[in-house]
């Protein structure tokens, strides 16, 4: 074994071996939990087979070993919220949670009884990205990604609290996760309550300066707004919108800016539609950023991407009938080049255009409808709720003319949520059926589908 990592929060020791996975390397650190690259030795013997674990991940430590009680605490509230949102929902904008695990080492006192969420692993950070200086090219398409994963958030009723390129991870192929949700919220009426800290420079101007009470920080979805703002500036120019050469001064011109004393400088190299949405998202006060959530905001931006990238709105409708469309509107390598840059249509789960037949064509995690009995035809494919086919984030063009023949439910087994209704109208008001978690099934030629509702069960 190679020595620990001086100066983490966690130091775990290259080889240090937890469940069924093996240690590599540190990938990085926050205030209080250290996330390292591991690759998969044996199953896990908590019971999660062989063929549920991929073969590597991202294994986080939260430490609840040589602490006061105040900080156990502390720790494991962490813990138990990140658990809790991950389990909880699903998303391809959302990164994903395998297991958890407990270390039983009494040998080694600052490891004993830490909480290790085993993650997927991602092949950097925005933060990473943006680190050269030079606005990144898929910069547009990884903000509606970003926006698509707080989107869902919102929806479920959580705050993510820290929003910042450190907490956007890359995959290799491309496509953007949201992670680090040890600060995420679940709302409590009409707010959420976070511990007390984050990212000065991606907290709105009301936080700055707010009481923290027992239950910690009240915050509100607005937060994630304001921070959006910040972020998509920082991606598309490489600079704060607020003036300051340090987090403090920034902070200072963040509470100037909130009193009227200090002006926006938006980068004059913004195009025209992220001005609006960047300056809709940096309203001074709550009650302005409240008129644009993330839904309305998914929107703009969808169509601002579209407005840097021309064939983004083609693939971005190929999506909903399946993978094997990217394939017939450009070639193999054409397809990896958009994939990179246009990462929010192309799935890491999805199977590749060649492999794909019927059913197998439905990504994982996702409700798939069919043209066609037996999973032919064209598809549109869901993961998340959609309360009417016709005016949703994604639409599906053929539902407004035709009727699905066939559906499939390939969510993830163990899901809370993992079970599928769909109606005939737009609100769940009139049930058609259901589809337990790996269901395929021929539906009646008249069957008008409108919606749709991921359950608990049948």
């Amino acid at each position: 074994m190679s020595a620990a990592r001086a100066g983490t929060p966690v130091p775990v020791p290259a080889g240090y071996r937890v469940g069924g996975w093996t240690v590599e390397r540190p990938l990085g650190s926050g205030a209080f939990a250290t996330v390292y690259a591991a690759r998969r030795t044996e199953p896990s013997p908590e019971g999660a087979s062989a063929a549920e674990l991929p073969a590597r991940a991202a294994l986080k430590f939260l430490p609840t070993g040589t602490h006061t009680p105040r900080q156990l605490w502390h720790l494991r509230d962490l813990a138990e919220r990140e658990t809790a949102l991950l389990r909880r929902l699903r998303s391809p904008h959302l990164i994903r949670l395998y297991e958890t695990l407990t270390v039983d080492d009494p040998d080694t006192p600052g490891l004993d009884g830490a909480t290790v969420l085993v993650l997927e692993e991602a092949e950097r950070s925005l933060h990473s990205l943006l680190a050269g200086g030079t606005p990144p090219p898929a910069g547009p398409a990884l903000l509606t990604q970003v926006c698509e994963g707080l989107r869902q958030l919102h929806t479920a009723g959580w705050v993510h609290g820290d929003l910042k390129p450190g907490n956007v991870l890359l995959m290799r192929d491309g496509t953007a996760r949201l992670g680090d949700f040890s600060t995420a919220s679940e709302l409590d009426g009409t707010h959420a309550y976070s511990p007390a800290f984050a990212t000065p420079d991606y907290t709105p101007p009301e936080l700055l300066w707010s009481e923290v009470g027992a239950r910690g920080t009240r915050i509100r979805p607005t937060s994630d707004i304001w921070a959006f703002g910040v972020l998509a500036h920082t991606v598309l120019t490489g600079a704060h919108p607020l003036p300051g050469g340090t987090p403090n001064a920034r902070r200072d011109a963040a509470v100037r800016y909130a009193r009227g004393e200090e002006e926006l400088r938006l980068s004059p190299e913004l195009p025209p539609a992220w001005r609006d949405i960047i300056g809709d998202c940096l309203r001074p006060t709550h009650e302005e950023r409240a008129a644009h959530d993330a839904a309305s905001l998914l929107r703009r931006a969808t169509r601002a991407a579209a407005g840097r990238a021309p064939r983004f709105t083609r693939l971005r409708r190929s999506r909903r009938a399946g993978p094997w469309a990217a394939g017939r509107l450009a070639t193999a390598a054409g397809a990896a080049a958009l994939a990179v840059t246009l990462g929010l249509v192309m799935l890491r789960d999805a199977p590749s255009a060649e492999a794909a037949q019927g059913y197998e064509r439905c990504p994982a995690g996702h409700a798939c409808f069919f043209t066609e009995r037996d999973g032919q035809g064209e598809m549109c494919a869901w993961y998340d709720d959609e309360t009417d086919w016709q005016t949703g984030i994604i639409v599906c063009d053929w539902g407004r003319e035709s009727a699905p023949r066939s559906a499939v439910n390939n969510g993830y087994a163990g899901d809370p949520l993992d079970e599928v209704r769909f109606f005939d109208d737009a609100g769940y008001q009139r049930p058609l059926g259901c589809l337990r978690t790996g269901e395929r099934a021929n539906l009646p030629g008249d069957t008008t589908v409108r919606s749709l509702k991921w359950a608990p069960d049948c």
